[in-house]
């Protein structure tokens, strides 16, 4: 559903001074979003500094000082803690808030929302709030929901591999900073991760529970169960850290009901809302998340292919810009989901 064209909405991007929040902002101006005010805000460390939304230069504040009266949307990509805290504030001044965090994603009166697969959901949000899914179900999602609208999802079997900036500028920067050492034959001193991640791999991401999996794995159970109202799906997921500074990778292999024939997926993948096809069999056929996902929109799919154990079983390579498409421009698309409702 388009914006309202003729309403204008006064908004606020809470964490603005963040990787997301910093996304969120050019993405807001780039889609044109009906914007009567922009307010950007902080932790008081960062008020008075200022961020640029579109040709103009605005102020950060301090969100613990703000008056959120006549907010009509709040974009939140600050953390839990903060979410938990100054959420419902704005929601109970008349803001819609759309979080970015996982305060409020498991919460039943919370619509968890991923625009092009279910935007319905977020027309119900009791609380006012509506939650941003994990930038990793997010990406699967986008791709494997219309081939579940197909012939309907069994089980998924889903190895993801994470760029750094999903954990944040300061993995981002130790990624670097290390790269730097190792290349000049210096050692390093991990500080973010528990060891050495520049040239390797790290098959932890997030807290481990009680049932040997890890919290961000459990995430994309939680929630694939929920955005597609269907408790039934199975999923068996691994997370693994990565070497690449933006842009996430998966390795799915989905169990359907029916069988699809890979020139059946391809059609239906193209067809679908937020989706870009690169499946050629040849070398450079498909996607990575540094020549096609970094800065970009789309979810690409690529090396579909039929399961070799499974007769009703479909592989894909599925790359998402994790910032962009995975946090920012969904919250942008679920506020204009809200801005259409008139």
């Amino acid at each position: 559903m388009s914006p309202d064209l003729n309403r204008r909405f006064r908004v606020a991007v809470v964490g603005a001074t963040g990787a997301v929040g910093e996304t969120m902002l050019s993405i807001l101006a780039e889609r044109d979003f009906p914007v009567s005010e922009l307010v950007a805000l902080a932790s008081e460390r960062s008020a008075g500094t200022t961020v640029k939304f579109g040709d103009d230069d605005i102020v950060v504040q301090d969100l613990a000082t703000f008056d959120p009266s006549g907010i009509d949307i709040a974009l939140f990509s600050a953390g839990s803690d903060t979410s938990k805290v100054y959420a419902p504030k704005f929601a109970a001044a008349g803001a819609v808030v759309i979080d970015n965090s996982s305060a409020f994603r498991y919460d039943d009166d919370v619509p968890l929302v991923i625009s092009e697969v279910n935007p319905e959901a977020a027309r119900a949000r009791p609380r006012g709030i509506i939650a941003n899914p994990n930038c990793s179900t997010m990406q699967m999602l986008v791709a494997l929901a219309p081939l579940h609208r197909r012939a309907r999802i069994v089980r998924i079997n889903v190895s993801t591999y994470q760029s750094v900036s999903g954990a944040g500028r300061s993995a981002m920067e130790e990624l670097g900073r290390q790269t730097g050492d190792l290349l000049n034959f210096r050692g390093i001193d991990p500080q973010k991760f528990p060891v050495q991640i520049a040239f390797n791999l790290i098959p932890q991401i997030d807290a481990f529970l009680e049932n040997g999996f890890t919290r961000e794995e459990m995430k994309l159970v939680w929630e694939t169960h929920k955005i597609l109202g269907d408790d039934s799906i199975l999923v068996n997921p691994t997370a693994v850290r990565v070497p690449v500074f933006y842009g996430h990778s998966e390795s799915v292999a989905v169990e359907l009901r029916e069988r699809i024939s890979v020139d059946e997926a391809r059609a239906i993948l193209a067809d679908a809302p937020g989706v870009e096809v690169v499946d050629e069999r040849i070398a450079g056929g498909w996607p990575t998340p540094v020549t096609h996902a970094s800065g970009r929109d789309p979810v690409f799919v690529g090396r579909i292919r039929e399961d070799l154990s499974h007769p009703n079983g479909l592989n894909l390579w599925i790359v998402a810009d994790n910032i962009r498409k995975g946090a920012a421009l969904n919250a942008v698309q679920v506020a204009e989901l809200v801005a259409g409702e008139g």
